[in-house]
């Protein structure tokens, strides 16, 4: 199935641009209570996903600041544990499966390496849930998907 029909575009998801400081990293995420969050380029390019432990890590073991101080600190200068891997945008759903496992959302990039949107994991888990449903009856599929 085609992943464009699960896609939260660009436009409805919280982003940061990679040049914004660590204080607007950090409020944007307080302000809409997101523990991650995609990170691009002004011109759109998907660098990567930072999380409030990088931030907390990234303050903890680089800098001796304040929030005050935060203002001058660049989102990039915080080290990443880890970045969600983006998925093209012509990916099968069968292909999320595996990523939905340990991210919160998978990032969708077009052929250029744009971000695009984001697809959840609650999709993920949606569409598969009602495509075993489809397929035997409900509780049948409830209990396929505990023993996962």
């Amino acid at each position: 199935m085609n992943i464009l029909f699960f896609l939260t575009p660009k436009s409805d998801v919280a982003f940061i641009y990679e040049d914004e400081s660590l204080r607007q990293a950090l409020e944007k995420m307080e302000y809409h209570k997101y523990s991650s969050v995609p990170m691009i380029s002004r011109t759109g390019r998907y660098i990567g996903t930072i999380t409030e432990g990088d931030m907390l890590w990234g303050i903890k073991n680089k800098f001796n600041l304040n929030l005050k101080e935060a203002e001058h600190v660049p989102v990039t200068a915080i080290p990443r544990r880890s970045d969600y891997l983006p998925v093209k945008v012509d990916s099968r759903m069968e292909d999320m499966l595996d990523r939905a496992l340990n991210q919160n959302f998978i990032p969708v990039v077009d052929d250029q390496k744009n971000f695009i949107g984001i697809i959840t994991r609650k999709e993920i888990i949606k569409y598969f849930y009602d495509r075993m449903c489809r397929e035997g009856d409900k509780e049948q599929a409830v209990s396929r998907y505990v023993m996962m």
